[in-house]
């Protein structure tokens, strides 16, 4: 077996360079690709436009064109009678292929498609756009925050942050929290305990952290302390990728007492002393109630030295979908367009 040279010192360095190229090279071609693809579809859907305001709106530009693609492309997925459909509303409502300041083409296809049938406002597709290209949301989770109405629950919660908390840490992490969590996915009543919240919440991690939102990650439940002989447990400890900080959840069955902002201040700062790292930011708090009374909150939190945050949970969604009663549905939007008799005839999504 012949010798093998041993490798240079700073191989190992080297390789994790290439490594970071390769995949960054990669991501920027398959970016590129959905920049084509998603400037193409634009194009297309003006031509549709443009043809059906030339020879008519009911005239069956989307069916033949279907057809014809198809027998033109027959390995090419994309061309179908519905997608064409999306295509046309996305040049019609898009005209500068953006989602306000947001180019549309930094998403996938199907995302884009996702905001345009299930945002009416363009306000709020703009920024459920710009969340998805910096969280990098899946579909699922961009369908799930819009359905849970994220845009108006995100950064809601009643916090000191301001006052506790450098800038521009203060504003990140105001953003990191909501009010009101929605827990209706656990499948328990407005009556549950906090022992029963809890191990459902364990129960359904995924979901909860989905619910949480990006840079949480799970350390424990029940995580023990020991201060000066004593043992105190922290209901949940999580820790804040993004923020670089630990993240200590407590939850309340009832509603917000200020003495509930003075126990987690207590545990914030044993944390800080035991758990923290020299590099960590200062630990934040969340303490999750049934209800509270936001004045009462913020004086609370007032006279607190600890970074924390007070907002309410529900078992049972009391959040108004707006979907269903103000919001475009796939059938709505086809009707509008009236290209396809409703015989059932066309093909379906290409996703």
């Amino acid at each position: 077996m012949p010798d093998i040279a041993p490798l240079p010192t700073d191989y190992a360095t080297w390789l994790a360079e290439l490594k970071t190229r390769i995949h960054s090279a990669q991501q920027r071609a398959m970016l590129a690709v959905n920049r084509e693809l998603v400037s193409l579809y634009w194009q297309i859907g003006q031509d549709i436009l443009q043809r059906q305001n030339r020879e008519g709106s009911r005239a069956k530009v989307i069916p033949r064109l279907a057809r014809d693609l198809h027998t033109a492309f027959p390995d090419v997925k994309g061309f179908s009678a519905r997608n064409l459909k999306y295509m046309r509303y996305f040049a019609e409502h898009c005209p500068a292929q953006q989602f306000g300041q947001q180019p549309a083409a930094q998403l996938p296809w199907f995302h884009i498609v996702t905001l345009l049938t299930r945002v009416r406002e363009p306000q709020e597709r703009e920024w459920y756009a710009l969340q998805t290209a910096q969280q990098g949301w899946s579909r699922y989770t961009l369908e799930v925050h819009i359905k849970n109405r994220l845009v108006a629950r995100q950064g809601q919660a009643v916090t000191n942050f301001k006052a506790q908390l450098p800038s521009p840490e203060a504003g990140l992490a105001q953003e990191a929290l909501k009010d009101p969590y929605l827990f209706d996915f656990l499948g328990l009543d407005e009556e549950a305990h906090e022992r029963e919240i809890e191990n459902a919440l364990i129960r359904h991690i995924t979901r909860f952290l989905l619910e949480l939102g990006t840079g949480f990650a799970f350390v424990g439940r029940q995580h023990q302390l020991e201060v000066a002989g004593d043992e105190f447990f922290i209901d949940l400890l999580f820790y804040h990728t993004r923020l670089k900080c630990y993240v200590v959840v407590e939850l309340k069955a009832v509603a917000f007492k200020p003495e509930h902002a003075g126990q987690l201040n207590f545990y914030l700062s044993a944390v800080d002393a035991q758990i923290k790292a020299k590099d960590d930011n200062p630990t934040i708090g969340l303490l999750l109630c049934k209800t509270q009374n936001r004045l009462v909150a913020e004086y609370a939190l007032s006279g607190i030295n600890k970074p924390i945050g007070v907002a309410e949970y529900e078992l049972v969604r009391n959040l108004p979908e707006r979907l269903t009663s103000s919001l475009p549905t796939i059938e709505e939007i086809e009707q509008g367009l009236t290209d396809l008799p409703d015989d059932g005839s066309e093909n379906g999504s290409d996703d």
